[in-house]
């Protein structure tokens, strides 16, 4: 049965460390399906083992069917899957297509800017749930999707991969919302602590 893991915010310490490389797989499919079924409850299309606490280099990914009529927060993600991937100790072997990319992040909910640089088609070497060795080739949104969440194994967030006057920016704008979840990490953290 699959468990809600909360997600850590912005300000939390652990989305800053470099995660450590997966050794281990037993707990791995457990944690990875908690991890999808935390992502669908927040209406992501990835999510990093360290934005649930988990210092591991592990992720979990969705790729969603186009299907308008579905849209809505009512409507079920999961009935729009087109693909799941779990990727565990991930490395891009090859990029290209550098492009200014708007995103946003789980960690950092509702916040979304324009700037970030990302290439628009990768290749990704990467191990299964099980400890599998596998090759993902992949362009477009998926491979934003997938280098939004490499970053996050590196305790690096979008708003890091923009121009230095872009992040001032972002930075500043929403400088409220970025102090608001500093405090809700560190009132997690305590609360964690008890």
């Amino acid at each position: 049965m699959a468990e809600i893991l909360p997600i850590r915010l912005y300000g939390d310490p652990v989305l800053k460390k470099k995660a450590l490389p997966v050794q281990d797989f037993s707990g791995i499919p457990q944690l990875a399906e908690n991890m999808l079924e935390t992502m669908f409850e927040a209406r992501g299309v990835g999510l990093a083992a360290p934005q649930v606490g988990v210092s591991q280099r592990l992720f979990v990914a969705a790729e969603y069917l186009d299907d308008d009529e579905e849209e809505g927060p009512e409507a079920n993600l999961k009935t729009r899957v087109k693909q799941l991937y779990v990727m565990v100790n991930p490395v891009i072997t090859y990029r290209a297509g550098r492009q200014s990319i708007l995103e946003g992040c789980l960690s950092l909910p509702g916040l979304y800017a324009e700037g970030a640089q990302r290439d628009l088609e990768v290749r990704v070497e990467y191990q299964d749930e099980h400890g599998q060795k596998k090759v993902l080739e992949a362009e477009g949104y998926l491979a934003v999707v997938m280098q939004h969440e490499i970053d996050h194994l590196d305790g690096i967030l979008f708003f890091q991969r923009m121009s230095f006057a872009d992040r001032q920016k972002f930075l500043e704008e929403h400088r409220e919302d970025l102090a608001e979840f500093q405090r809700q990490a560190k009132a997690f953290l305590r609360e964690a602590k008890r």
